[in-house]
Protein backbone atom coordinates (compact mmCIF):
# COMPACT_ATOMS: atom_id res chain seq x y z
CA UNK A 1 0.00 0.00 0.00
CA UNK A 2 1.23 3.38 -1.20
CA UNK A 3 1.45 6.52 1.48
CA UNK A 4 0.78 9.92 0.97
CA UNK A 5 2.49 12.68 2.89
CA UNK A 6 0.20 16.14 3.11
CA UNK A 7 1.85 19.21 3.85
CA UNK A 8 -0.47 22.12 5.42
CA UNK A 9 0.72 25.46 6.29
CA UNK A 10 1.39 26.51 9.57
CA UNK A 11 0.19 29.45 9.17
CA UNK A 12 -3.46 29.54 7.17
CA UNK A 13 -4.14 25.59 7.39
CA UNK A 14 -4.35 25.07 3.83
CA UNK A 15 -2.81 22.70 2.11
CA UNK A 16 -0.08 22.98 0.28
CA UNK A 17 0.88 21.66 -3.38
CA UNK A 18 3.76 19.40 -4.57
CA UNK A 19 6.31 22.05 -5.71
CA UNK A 20 4.91 24.39 -3.68
CA UNK A 21 5.85 26.56 -0.56
CA UNK A 22 8.36 27.12 1.67
CA UNK A 23 9.88 26.06 4.66
CA UNK A 24 10.90 29.16 7.25
CA UNK A 25 13.08 28.01 9.84
CA UNK A 26 14.27 30.94 13.11
CA UNK A 27 17.34 30.22 14.75
CA UNK A 28 18.23 31.49 17.90
CA UNK A 29 21.52 33.40 18.76
CA UNK A 30 21.39 31.63 22.33
CA UNK A 31 22.00 28.14 20.73
CA UNK A 32 20.26 26.84 24.06
CA UNK A 33 16.71 27.91 22.50
CA UNK A 34 17.16 25.55 19.68
CA UNK A 35 15.34 26.04 16.75
CA UNK A 36 11.97 26.32 15.45
CA UNK A 37 10.63 25.93 12.05
CA UNK A 38 7.25 26.31 10.11
CA UNK A 39 6.05 25.12 6.84
CA UNK A 40 4.26 27.68 4.56
CA UNK A 41 2.09 28.14 1.28
CA UNK A 42 3.50 31.03 -1.38
CA UNK A 43 0.93 33.61 -0.26
CA UNK A 44 1.56 33.36 3.34
CA UNK A 45 5.60 32.94 2.71
CA UNK A 46 5.34 36.40 0.50
CA UNK A 47 3.80 38.01 3.76
CA UNK A 48 6.54 36.71 6.02
CA UNK A 49 9.18 39.51 7.13
CA UNK A 50 12.87 39.39 6.13
CA UNK A 51 15.44 39.83 3.31
CA UNK A 52 16.49 37.97 0.45
CA UNK A 53 19.84 35.90 1.40
CA UNK A 54 22.42 35.64 -0.99
CA UNK A 55 23.09 32.62 -2.28
CA UNK A 56 26.36 30.31 -1.16
CA UNK A 57 29.31 29.53 -3.22
CA UNK A 58 31.11 30.83 -6.46
CA UNK A 59 29.61 32.94 -8.75
CA UNK A 60 28.98 30.94 -12.40
CA UNK A 61 32.07 32.47 -15.27
CA UNK A 62 30.30 34.44 -16.97
CA UNK A 63 29.52 36.98 -14.28
CA UNK A 64 32.56 36.98 -12.77
CA UNK A 65 34.74 37.89 -16.02
CA UNK A 66 34.46 41.84 -16.14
Amino acid sequence: MARKTVLVCDSCGNEVDEGKGAVMRVTYTDARRGAKQADLCDPCAGRMPGRAAARRGRRPKSATAA
